[in-house]
């Protein structure tokens, strides 16, 4: 049974970082590409950023590109979301999500999602 579980959110001032992890287990993980989205408040759930399963390949949305990195270790089988220059609408509840295959951006293409993390940005 895959189960992916994020850390790492809380709540910081604008211009603030901060950096989420998402510890995965019950697959094998250097064979998964890796994601992350976000679902502010009232809005639907959107694609952050992801990462290709060895690493090479990572691919973030226009909003977050030049902000935000992710990384992974797959000897810690853990994906990694390095948050910097938070602005406002950065706030809203964090995701990883897990896939076989290559990096995509859509929801329905993953299989397994996390609980998910709240980050909250204050001007």
């Amino acid at each position: 049974q895959v189960q992916l579980v994020e850390s790492g959110g809380g709540s910081v001032q604008a211009g603030g970082s901060l950096r989420l992890s998402c510890a995965a287990s019950g697959l094998t993980f250097s064979r998964y590409s890796m994601g992350w989205f976000r679902q502010p408040p009232g809005l639907e759930r959107e694609f952050v950023a992801a990462i290709s399963w060895r690493g090479a390949a990572t691919d973030y949305a226009d909003s977050v590109k030049g902000r935000f990195t992710i990384s992974r270790d797959n000897a810690k089988n853990t994906v990694y979301l390095q948050m910097n220059s938070l602005k406002p609408e950065d706030t809203a509840v964090y995701y990883c999500a897990a896939r076989p295959g290559w990096t995509l951006r859509r929801t329905q293409d993953y299989d397994s999602w996390g609980q998910g993390t709240q980050v909250t940005v204050s001007s």
